[in-house]
């Protein structure tokens, strides 16, 4: 084995961003089941997308996309919840429900994004109905 074959590890940079992103993920959660929703499901697949949560609080189930940045030097977090995102977001929405949706449930697309505010400190921000199926 050569030494740049790893073996199919990742490379640091990106061990450290998926580190990154699971910490605000984890956060985002927290976060959400402070506020009275109930997680159910984290990293879920469906429909062949991920879906970082599924939340739900009464009758509606909010499809979440966590964006985690530990800076602003590529832009705001939710810049990175492009169009092309949404519609994967949603193909994976449609999949997730016809698995597991219940009659009379309402969807919907939030973006939760997290960044370092300092002193370990998180902020986060919650985008309710940040998109709909038809975006």
């Amino acid at each position: 084995m050569s030494g740049s074959d790893r073996g199919g590890a990742a490379p640091p940079r990106d061990a450290g961003r998926r580190a990154c992103g699971a910490e605000g993920e984890g956060r985002a959660a927290a976060w959400l089941e402070a506020r009275g929703w109930r997680v159910l499901a984290r990293n879920e697949r469906a429909g062949g997308v991920e879906i970082d949560l599924v939340a739900a609080r009464g009758r509606v189930v909010a499809f979440v996309e966590v964006k985690t940045r530990r800076s602003r030097a590529a832009g705001a977090p939710e810049e990175a919840v492009d169009a092309r995102k949404r519609a994967r977001l949603v193909r994976g929405a449609a999949a997730w429900l016809a698995a597991h949706g219940r009659p009379g449930w309402r969807a919907r697309f939030d973006v939760i994004t997290c960044e370092p505010a300092g002193d370990g400190v998180w902020r986060l921000r919650h985008l309710e109905a940040a998109f709909d199926a038809s975006d």
